[in-house]
């Protein structure tokens, strides 16, 4: 099959978050598996350029953006694309909301009678800033973008319900977990490497968040609660991207306010074998997500055996509950005991750890491939209508 992905960001522009990440799993697993893959994205460098490139056996087509806001940009060439090369594929499949390209694909698939699928990643109701700009924009652009997809994908439990209470008829709504890559993780680093580059003694508990900091994130929460269940103790790891301006500072104050600022140590954006290496040398990974309609890194987490402690406002809490760590109301108070039962209970601990093999398993891309094709397939033949 010959397939379109559609994303505002891709490699190697991993700082945009997850779905740069769980868009190219998604591509090159598709290619390995015989298709003819193309991802239609923006480029973010500083150089602004378009080109095309190859990575992973996946066609990758870089547009020029003019204006950028944020996660959005208006780019050169989107029209010629798809007025000159859309009609070659035989699906699309068009990934977020709140940008251009999307809805430009989209309204060029309904033309020329090109199949779509839209995987609105969490997006579908404002959980961020500029809510009513984004109401605006769901109001022009998003419900014709959803109106004519042929599926619409929720990546959890929680994101099918709100897809669904949102109105979107059953049939339309189709199911397909995010996963996590476990060829990735099956050489993992020899644990004790980042804490001796940052000086952590190998019996100090250590907690962890990875993720872009925005305040969705929780990240406010999670040092009131470790100030309270390490007072003396341990360390707090805050890693990755600053995806708001002046937000790392915030939370560097609020770690001096809370007593714990020594203790604190913000690492930046960790890839590759440096994500993998401080998720072996973290004891609890946290994601107090305030909304979140998977999350990737507490898949990673687990597979890196790591017991985590997420809200239950995060996707993967389904697989997370009493199985490889606690799940939790999103308020300081339940995060600090979580942090407390995690840390003191290592009877408890031990069997988090221990089955975190077999959920990982449950999270293979290769499980969630096979979901994927068989929702092409039904898009490329459709069950005939009975009179």
């Amino acid at each position: 099959m010959n397939i379109l992905q559609v994303t505002p960001a891709y490699f190697p522009f991993l700082e945009k978050g997850g779905p740069a990440v769980k868009v190219r799993a998604l591509a090159e697993g598709l290619a390995r598996r015989g298709h003819r893959v193309t991802v239609l994205t923006s480029w973010h460098g500083r150089l602004r350029v378009a080109f095309r490139d190859e990575i992973g056996g996946v066609e990758v087509l870089y547009l020029r953006p003019l204006i950028n806001y944020r996660a959005t940009a208006l780019n050169a060439g989107l029209l010629s694309f798809c007025r000159k090369r859309l009609r070659d594929f035989e699906l699309v499949h068009i990934h977020g909301l709140y940008d251009l390209i999307g809805p430009a694909v989209g309204h060029y698939c309904l033309r020329g009678g090109i199949p779509y699928v839209l995987e609105p990643l969490g997006m579908s109701r404002p959980y961020d800033r500029s809510f009513r700009l984004k109401r605006v924009w769901l109001r022009l652009f998003g419900a014709p973008l959803f109106r004519h997809a042929a599926k619409v994908i929720a990546t959890s439990l929680q994101e099918q319900r709100e897809l669904l209470e949102d109105g979107l008829p059953q049939p339309q709504v189709a199911l397909r977990y995010n996963g996590v890559d476990l060829d990735d993780f099956a050489a993992l680093p020899v644990r004790g490497a980042f804490r001796a580059a940052w000086g952590i003694p190998p019996d100090e508990p250590v907690v962890l968040f990875l993720g872009r900091l925005i305040p969705r994130k929780g990240v406010d929460i999670l040092i009131a609660a470790f100030a309270q269940a390490c007072p003396e103790r341990g360390r707090l790891i805050i890693a990755g991207p600053e995806g708001e301006p002046h937000l790392v500072a915030q939370m560097q104050a609020l770690a001096r306010a809370e007593g714990v600022e020594a203790r604190t140590i913000f690492t930046g954006p960790l890839y590759g074998e440096d994500k993998k290496s401080v998720m072996m040398d973290c004891d609890v990974f946290v994601l107090p997500s305030r909304y979140e309609n998977f999350a990737n890194s507490v898949a990673e987490a687990i597979a890196c055996g790591r017991p985590v402690i997420v809200t239950d406002q995060c996707g993967i809490s389904e697989f997370v509950a009493g199985e490889v760590g606690l799940v939790i109301p999103r308020e300081q108070n339940a995060l600090t005991a979580a942090l407390r039962l995690m840390l003191s209970d290592r009877d408890l601990y031990a069997r988090f750890r221990d089955a975190c093999p077999g959920v990982a398993a449950l999270l293979s891309w290769q499980r969630m491939l096979d979901k994927q094709e068989s929702l092409y397939a039904e898009i490329r033949s459709p069950a005939p209508t009975t009179a």
